[in-house]
C-alpha cells in the first residue's frame, strides 16, 4: 500500500520562517502553521498512489463525482472491488494532523522541561573520591561530622571543629560531646565559605585550624547545594541555611560569644543574616568579612550559581537556563548601613576577584553608619601573594583575630 503523503509548502505561507529554536520562536511558528493549514489544507498538493492533483480538491472531488455518475452504469464488479479496496486518505490526514496539532505541541511544552531537567541538574559532585562526612582525611583530627536539617528536605553538611586544647580529649567523642563544648566560654565562630567547592577546600580547613589554635570553635557549614548538601543554592536558601545554624549554636552557646566569618560569597550571606536577625531585636556579637563584594557596584561575568548546574555546551540556546529566575542581589552596602554588630573587613591588596577598592568603599559605608572604633579594615600587601583566597596563611591573622574579639 502506497503511503499518503501531505506536501504543505511551510516557507512559502509563513515567510519568513523564525529560527528553528525551542521557545518563542517555535510557538510562533506553529501557530502561523496552524492558521495556513485552516486556509490552505483544500487547496493543497496531494500525493497519492503516484499522482499529482495540483487543482483544489473540490474541483477534483467534482470532476470526481461526474466520472462516477456517467461510468456508474458500466462499472465491472473487478472495477467496485478496486474502489472498495482502495485506501482513504481520511484517517492518515486525521493521524498527520494530530501530529501536528496535538502531539508536536505536547512534546515542545512536555519534553522541554524534561531535557532541561536531564541536561541542567544532573551535577557533577567536587571534590571527587572524598567523603565529607570523614574530617579526619582533611587533616581536622577534632572535628565531628553531622547534618543539619534548616528546612524540610535540606540537609545541610556541618563540620565542627573544637579548641585545639580539647585535642586530646576529643578523640573518639560523639556528636553530644562536642555539642556541649560549645557553650564553654570560648567564642564561636560560624564560618560562611565562598562560592563553588566544599568545606574541605584547603583554605577553609586552614581557616578553622587557625581558629582551632587560637583556642576557638569553628562551626563551617555547607550551604544547601554545596557539597554533600541538598537542595538548590538560593540566595533565600543560602541565607535560610545560615539563620537554622546559628540559632542552632544559640541554643547551645551559652555565654560564648558568636561570630559571623563570611568569605567572598559568604559576605553577602554573612550581612543578609545579620541585618534579618537584627530585624528580630537581635544583634550579632560580631562579623568578620573576608573579601567583601559589593553587587551594586562590580558587575559579574556570569550568575553566581551558574556552577551549580552540569550543561553541555550550547545547551543555553536551545533551553532557558534554570537560573535565569534564580534571582540574587545580596545588597551588602545596604546592609551595612543598617548593621549594629562589630564588624571587622579582611582584604588582600591583589585579590584578582574583588578589587581592595571595593572594600575600601564598603568599609566608609559601614564606619559611617556606626562609628571607627566598631568597624575596622585591615588589608594585606599585594606582594605577599594571599589573592582571594590565602588569607589565613598570614602570621599576623591570629593577632589580628584576638585583638577583635576583645572588643566584641
Amino acid at each position: 500500500m502506497t503511503p499518503l503523503s501531505i506536501d504543505i509548502d511551510l516557507g512559502s505561507i509563513c515567510s519568513p520562517l523564525p529560527s528553528l529554536r525551542i521557545g518563542r520562536a517555535w510557538e510562533e511558528t506553529f501557530h502561523c502553521a496552524l492558521d495556513a493549514l485552516g486556509k490552505k489544507l483544500f487547496t493543497a498538493r496531494w500525493t497519492y498512489l503516484g499522482r499529482n492533483f495540483n487543482q483544489p480538491l473540490s474541483k477534483m472531488r467534482k470532476r470526481n463525482d461526474n466520472k462516477n455518475v456517467s461510468s456508474s452504469a458500466q462499472a465491472t464488479p473487478q472495477h467496485q472491488r478496486k474502489t472498495e479496496n482502495a485506501p482513504s486518505w481520511k484517517p492518515r490526514g486525521l493521524f498527520i494532523l494530530f501530529v501536528i496539532l496535538v502531539l508536536v505541541p505536547f512534546t515542545l511544552i512536555v519534553a522541554q522541561r524534561l531535557l532541561q531537567h536531564l541536561v541542567y541538574t544532573h551535577r557533577l559532585k567536587v571534590p571527587f573520591f572524598t567523603d565529607l562526612s570523614q574530617p579526619a582525611d582533611f587533616s581536622q583530627n577534632h572535628t565531628i561530622n553531622m547534618y543539619l536539617t534548616s528546612e524540610q528536605g535540606i540537609s545541610l553538611g556541618v563540620w565542627h571543629t573544637v579548641p585545639a586544647s580539647k585535642w586530646r580529649e576529643a578523640q573518639g567523642k560523639g556528636l553530644a560531646w562536642y555539642e556541649s563544648t560549645i557553650s564553654d566560654g570560648s567564642p564561636v565562630f560560624i564560618y560562611l565559605h565562598g562560592n563553588t567547592g566544599t568545606r574541605g577546600a584547603s583554605h577553609r580547613v586552614g581557616t578553622a585550624k587557625v581558629l582551632s589554635a587560637l583556642d576557638y570553635h569553628a562551626i563551617v557549614l555547607e550551604y544547601r547545594g554545596f557539597g554533600d548538601s541538598s537542595g538548590e543554592p538560593t540566595e533565600v536558601g543560602l541565607t535560610t541555611d545560615a539563620l537554622h545554624v546559628y540559632n542552632w549554636v544559640k541554643e547551645r552557646s551559652g555565654s560564648s560569644p558568636v561570630i559571623l566569618w563570611g568569605h567572598s560569597l559568604g559576605t553577602g550571606v554573612a550581612t543578609n543574616t545579620a541585618v534579618k536577625l537584627l530585624e528580630q531585636g537581635i544583634v550579632l556579637d560580631g562579623i568578620i568579612l573576608e573579601a567583601i563584594f559589593n553587587m551594586a557596584e562590580q558587575k559579574l561575568p556570569r550568575h553566581i550559581f551558574s556552577w551549580y548546574y552540569w550543561k553541555f555546551p550550547g545547551m543555553g540556546y536551545f533551553f532557558r537556563e534554570p537560573w535565569a529566575e534564580n534571582k540574587i542581589d545580596f545588597p551588602n552596602e545596604d546592609n551595612l548601613r543598617k548593621m549594629r554588630s562589630p564588624i571587622l573587613f579582611l582584604h588582600s591588596e591583589d585579590d584578582q576577584f574583588i578589587p581592595i577598592g571595593i572594600a575600601q568603599r564598603l568599609y566608609k559605608v559601614a564606619v559611617s553608619a556606626q562609628n571607627a572604633e566598631r568597624v575596622k579594615l585591615v588589608t594585606f600587601e599585594g606582594s605577599l601573594g594571599y589573592l582571594h583566597n590565602g588569607l589565613y596563611k598570614d602570621p599576623r591573622l591570629p593577632d589580628i583575630i584576638r585583638k577583635f574579639i576583645l572588643s566584641v
